[in-house]
C-alpha cells in the first residue's frame, strides 16, 4: 500500500536537492566576495554579513514551500526569526568592527545549527540527512569558535568565508544523496 508520504518523497527530495544545490552555488560565491573585501568591515562586507542572513530566510521560505512531507514546520519558522533577527543584528552591529560582527554570527551559527540538526533529524528517512546533522553539529563548534575569536587579535571576517564554504559543501554533498532518493523514490 502507497501512503501519502510514499508518493510525495521523490517531489520533497528533488526540491530539496534543487534547493541544497542553490545553498551551495550562494555559499560559494558568498564565501569568495567575503574573502576579497578583507578581514575588516567595511561597506560591501557590511552588505554581504546582511545578505547571507537573508538569504537564509529565503531559503528556509522554499523550504516551507516545497517540501510537504519532510518538514519539521516549528523549527523550519524558528530559522527563519533567527535568521531575520541576525540580518538586523549585523546590520546594527556591523559599524562597530569585526569583534561585535564575530559574536552576533557566533551566536546565529550555534542556533542555526541546533536547528539545523533537529529539521535534519526529523528528515533522516528521507534521505540525505547526514551531512546536514553532521553540517549543523560544526555549525554549533564554529559558531562558539567565532564568539572565542572574537576578542583576539587574530579576528577577522575572512573566517566567515571559510564556515560558509564548508557548510556549502555539506549542501552539496546532501543534495548529490538527494538525488538518488528523488530519483528512486
Amino acid at each position: 500500500m502507497t501512503t501519502a508520504t510514499d508518493t510525495n518523497t521523490r517531489p520533497t527530495a528533488a526540491a530539496l536537492r534543487n534547493l541544497y544545490v542553490t545553498r551551495f552555488v550562494f555559499a560559494l560565491v558568498w564565501a569568495i566576495l567575503l574573502f576579497l573585501t578583507g578581514p575588516s568591515t567595511g561597506p560591501a562586507s557590511v552588505a554581504l554579513l546582511v545578505v547571507y542572513p537573508l538569504f537564509d530566510v529565503a531559503a528556509a521560505i522554499v523550504d516551507l514551500r516545497s517540501s510537504r512531507t519532510a518538514r519539521p514546520t516549528a523549527a523550519l519558522y524558528v530559522n527563519l526569526a533567527l535568521s531575520l533577527l541576525t540580518a538586523i543584528g549585523l546590520a546594527v552591529t556591523a559599524g562597530t568592527g569585526v569583534t561585535a560582527v564575530l559574536r552576533v554570527w557566533g551566536v546565529w551559527a550555534i542556533t542555526a545549527g541546533i536547528v539545523q540538526l533537529v529539521v535534519a533529524v526529523g528528515r533522516r528517512g528521507l534521505g540525505g540527512q547526514w551531512p546536514m546533522i553532521l553540517s549543523g553539529g560544526i555549525s554549533t563548534l564554529a559558531g562558539t569558535g567565532f564568539i572565542l575569536q572574537s576578542g583576539t587579535p587574530a579576528a577577522s571576517l575572512t573566517s566567515l568565508a571559510g564556515y560558509a564554504t564548508v557548510g556549502g559543501v555539506f549542501f552539496l554533498v546532501s543534495a548529490l544523496r538527494l538525488h538518488r532518493t528523488a530519483r528512486n523514490g
